[in-house]
């Protein structure tokens, strides 16, 4: 079977390294008990890897060809391939403790990390390949000039880890940027909450909507300058400058209010 060509319009760019593959592999130390799920599994390099270690593997794949491929490349009770969008995808339905690993398509690799992070609650960790820009903005601190709204919805949910870099050669074809791999394992019990999602992301959208506003200007449709002076922050601020457990205790606070009295 000949292989196949990448498709632009799906953001493919095909892991083809054996060493990388192995030091990715290495990363995410499968055990035979582990459940595990691969987004984007393409041509199956990384797959086949995953399979020498494990019984069983469910993979998501939106192109219906590469879908085909894989589901003739093993028996279904080796590997499920789910054809699906993986942005739509229900993690949960394939149970609690979910090990999620993938080099995902850059041009959906965002919006799937906020999908993912959405899901924290059935995942155990995951171990993905993105463009490196993409990482550098997911494990940003405050201050930096890459820490935003990405840094602060993943890093909300998830511990993180950059774990090694990954250049275009590796890849067919090869991309015109750099790839990094990272480490994502669900923050613990004891962390501070999030009590309203959908009022700690339209914090988040305000903040960092217009990153050179100080909080002041940007929160004044959710909360007085005086609750924020009263959590201990300084309104002059801006978005960047606070860390994670700010917009939390920012979000919360704002949450007990009714919409009327927002500002």
């Amino acid at each position: 079977m000949s292989l196949a060509r990448p498709r632009k319009r799906f953001g493919q760019h095909f892991l083809v390294d054996r060493a990388v593959i192995r030091r990715i592999v290495e990363a995410i130390a499968p055990a035979p008990g582990d459940r595990m799920l691969e987004i984007g599994p393409g041509r199956g390099a990384l797959t086949a890897a995953l399979l020498e270690r494990l019984p069983h593997l469910d993979v998501i794949e939106l192109d219906r060809d590469l879908a085909a491929r894989l589901a003739l490349s093993w028996p279904p009770e080796r590997l499920a391939v789910h054809g699906a969008d993986a942005l739509r995808f229900d993690f949960s339905a394939l149970g609690t403790d979910l090990r999620v690993v993938g080099n995902l398509p850059y041009n959906i690799s965002t919006p799937l990390l906020f999908h993912l992070a959405a899901q924290a609650a059935c995942i155990r960790d995951a171990v993905f390949m993105l463009q490196r820009e993409v990482v550098e903005r997911m494990v940003a601190t405050p201050g930096s000039r890459t820490y935003g709204r990405l840094s602060v919805s993943v890093q909300v949910r998830f511990e993180l880890a950059a774990l090694f870099e990954v250049g275009p050669e590796a890849f067919d074809p090869p991309p015109k940027v750099r790839s990094a791999v990272v480490r994502m394992a669900p923050r613990r019990a004891t962390a501070p909450q999030v009590l309203d999602e959908g009022t700690f992301a339209r914090i988040l959208a305000a903040a960092f909507g217009q990153r050179r506003k100080t909080l002041r200007n940007s929160l004044r449709g959710e909360l007085p300058e005086s609750e924020l002076i009263r959590l201990g922050i300084d309104p002059r601020l801006r978005a960047e400058d606070l860390a994670v457990a700010d917009f939390i205790r920012i979000a919360n606070l704002a949450a007990g209010r009714p919409p009327g009295e927002r500002a």
